[in-house]
């Protein structure tokens, strides 16, 4: 048999033709190249009769029969989107974990913390000389008869400042805290209307302490005294704030766990107590021969606002949770 009779019966293929050209051919050289070597013929039809129906029944119907009834062309898999591609369908398949949220890809915490630090940074620089001198005058007290150094009214801002950042600060530890151990998910439409609740939740906190500061010191101590120790409660509570802000940057950002978070907290406010009943001590209990007073005023107006306020922030977070 010689070759011309071989190669007569190979059936030529597309790929035999691509394999004939050089390697470097372009998509397009080997598509002219197949046509070349294959012509489209004519398309004929089957005449043959549908037999594709079940014994005893009529044959079946065109479906491009306009006068076909509806119920032909109807059928389990007439809905389908994989029966009619036309359809818009659903998504099939497993849908994948959901991305945890996180504060670092949060753009609206981000810019408003950023914000924060600015201006923070810029109220610091201008009453750089206050705080030094709050802090100077912390741990002493005046004597009967001195003339007391006022503050002027950006230092009052600047308290009032950091007053309400301290407020945002335990506002968003709280909400990051609920988020890893009570639950992810809430009723809200938003995280945002979560964070604004246990801000209004710790600005009331804020404010109660100091109308019941007020009205108990107002009863027992002179105005003197009261005054000075409205300031070094702002002054405390303003430094508080401050020493807030490390530890939320750190847990947000540079990933610092939640066990160490906990404990410089606890830290923070364990330290601030213990100002807050040496300055009261100082203040109004130096000269006081029962000292099982400033234990029942510290007790008071401290401890037990302190347990209520946490107890409201948890029962409020557990009530705005979706239970599965």
């Amino acid at each position: 048999m010689n070759d011309s009779v071989v190669q007569h019966h190979i059936v030529l293929t597309p790929g035999m033709v691509i394999s004939w050209l050089p390697r470097n051919a372009t998509p397009a050289q080997q598509d002219s190249a197949v046509q070349s070597r294959f012509k489209a013929s004519e398309i004929r039809w089957s005449t043959r009769p549908d037999t594709l129906h079940l014994p005893g029944h009529d044959k079946g119907h065109n479906m491009l029969d306009v006068q076909l009834p509806q119920y032909y062309r109807e059928g389990f898999f007439s809905k389908d989107s994989m029966f009619h591609p036309e359809l818009p369908g659903g998504r099939y398949g497993v849908t994948g974990m959901s991305i945890p949220y996180n504060i670092h890809n949060d753009d609206i915490i981000t810019s408003l913390l950023l914000v924060l630090f600015v201006m923070a940074v810029i109220a610091f620089s201008n009453t750089r000389q206050f705080i030094i001198r709050q802090t100077k005058n912390f741990f002493s007290t005046h004597r009967e008869g001195l003339t007391e150094i006022t503050e002027t009214a950006v230092e009052i801002r600047f308290q009032t400042f950091l007053g309400f950042l301290n407020c945002l600060l335990i506002a968003l530890l709280f909400y990051f805290y609920a988020l890893n151990t009570i639950s992810d998910t809430y009723i809200l439409s938003s995280q945002y209307t979560l964070i604004a609740i246990l801000l209004a939740i710790s600005s009331a906190y804020f404010l109660s302490k100091i109308l019941l500061y007020s009205l108990v010191n107002r009863v027992f101590f002179d105005g003197k005294k009261n005054r000075q120790w409205l300031k070094s409660f702002l002054y405390i509570y303003s430094m508080e704030g401050m020493l807030f802000f490390p530890v939320f940057i750190l847990w947000a950002y540079f990933g610092l766990s939640i066990q160490s978070a906990a404990i410089y907290v606890v830290i923070v406010l364990i330290i601030v107590k213990i100002l807050v009943l040496f300055k009261c001590f100082l203040i109004f209990f130096r000269q006081s021969v029962v000292k099982l007073q400033i234990i029942l005023y510290f007790c008071t107006l401290e401890i037990i606002p302190l347990l209520l306020f946490w107890v409201a922030m948890v029962y409020t977070t557990n009530s705005l949770k979706i239970n599965f």
